[in-house]
């Protein structure tokens, strides 16, 4: 009995190196963050040789790391996980601002422009088998635009727009909570003083 388990993990570690020769990550970086801020997206380019699906990924600088999808419904962008992404065969996806993107949350410390994080992707085939790939991020500025996009011109400030009014439409409702709580501990206070 205690030998069959070493030979299994042999087994299983001869056949990781072919698994994880099949995905290609190119572009990979990650979006720098503030002093205060607990998330940030990692984006990439993923390509891979057979079907997979990108099942999961972790890293040392977040607590809670998710697969996750943006997208429009009805009319306000909504972020919700996904338990799997789909990598079609030879097709290249790309995890990007406004998309597909890997979230890092619970992050431990601020990320600075520079800096550079490890982030490892689980990735499935068809037959259930799991294989991982280590990707080393670099960290880039909190308005960096993605790689394929234009650096300057209406594009970029499309981006750069869209990522201040989801900001705005995300904080807008603790912003007004904030300052009903105010105008109550105003009123509070001037009906104490009469």
């Amino acid at each position: 009995m205690n030998l069959v388990r070493p030979i299994v993990l042999a087994a299983a570690l001869a056949a990781a190196p072919a698994a994880l020769a099949q995905v290609a990550v190119t572009d990979a970086w990650v979006r720098g963050t503030v002093a205060s801020q607990k998330a940030t997206g990692a984006f990439m380019q993923l390509k891979s040789a057979s079907d997979v699906s990108l099942v999961g990924a972790s890293s040392p600088v977040a607590g809670i790391v998710e697969i996750h999808e943006m997208k429009m419904d009805a009319g306000v962008m909504r972020m919700s996980a996904v338990a799997a992404l789909p990598l079609p065969a030879g097709k290249t996806v790309e995890l990007k601002p406004g998309g597909y993107h890997v979230m890092l949350m619970a992050l431990k410390a601020p990320l600075k422009e520079g800096d550079a994080v490890q982030v490892t992707l689980t990735f499935k085939d068809r037959d259930g088998r799991e294989s991982a790939v280590v990707v080393n991020a670099p960290v880039k500025s909190l308005t960096a635009a993605p790689a394929t996009a234009p650096a300057h011109g209406k594009h970029r400030r499309h981006h750069v727009i869209g990522i201040a009014k989801l900001a705005q439409h995300t904080l807008q409702p603790a912003l007004d909570k904030g300052r009903r709580l105010r105008q109550q501990l105003v009123t509070h206070r001037d009906w104490l003083q009469r």
